[in-house]
């Protein structure tokens, strides 16, 4: 058994026997260099009630490279993209340390839920909310950790309706409000939607899922909605 082998199986091993930190790790398809790790969401963050899973990948040259992670649970975060589940965290770079373990990298994402880094963003559109309106943003967080990681939401507000149709505008982090005052202008409703987040859901759907790429793209929100003029924005949704 060759040095990386035993020292991935020591680690698995630590982490089934610590039930205390919740952070679990299972192989992909019994490969011992492709895992799936788990932790839960940490309490009094928009992440709580959630639970987290983690892509990971053991390079060659493993404990003196790097592990490779993602997120596979979608996570609205300033330093995890949004689209792909990449993460910006320097230990998973340049301040990776061969000390570091399988456990102690997960509890160190687990960490970076607590304390967003926005000017070192991965994601720079929800940088963007976080620092226009964290109220707004933590709002955002908290219904992708219902729709996503299975979290509770906040007294049952934004929950997915009967058929399960997620909010469009609650994924956005947007004011109702402003999405219809520019829908109330009368746009035709066969605008199509092509943000990353929506998806086109007929015609009833179609407009509104445009105005809200359009105002999402555009950051209309909190104290930025001031320096954003209306003209400007309904040029945006000419387009």
């Amino acid at each position: 058994m060759d040095a990386r082998l035993r020292r991935v199986n020591k680690e698995i091993a630590d982490c089934k026997n610590d039930k205390s930190s919740r952070v679990t790790i299972d192989l992909v398809d019994d490969n011992p260099f492709h895992l799936i790790g788990a932790f839960d969401g940490p309490e009094d963050t928009p992440y709580e009630g959630g639970r987290f899973q983690v892509d990971i990948v053991i390079p060659d040259n493993y404990p003196f490279q790097p592990v490779k992670m993602k997120f596979i649970t979608k996570v609205y975060h300033p330093n995890v993209s949004s689209a792909s589940g990449a993460i910006c965290l320097d230990i998973l770079k340049d301040a990776w340390s061969p000390v570091l373990t399988l456990k102690s990298t997960l509890i160190s994402l687990q960490s970076l839920l607590c304390s967003p880094e926005p000017r070192d963003p991965q994601d720079a559109e929800v940088a963007k909310h976080y620092m226009t309106s964290k109220s707004s943003f933590e709002e955002t967080a908290r219904y992708w950790t219902m729709i996503y990681a299975g979290g509770p939401g906040k007294d049952g507000a934004g929950k997915p309706g009967k058929d399960g149709a997620r909010d469009e505008i609650a994924m956005a982090g947007l004011d109702r409000a402003h999405v219809d005052q520019f829908e109330s202008l009368g746009f035709e409703r066969s605008k199509v939607v092509r943000g990353p987040l929506f998806i086109q859901r007929g015609d009833v759907g179609s407009l509104r899922g445009g105005q809200i790429d359009v105002l999402r793209r555009m950051n209309y929100r909190g104290a930025n909605v001031a320096n954003i003029n209306d003209d400007r924005v309904v040029e945006e949704l000419l387009k």
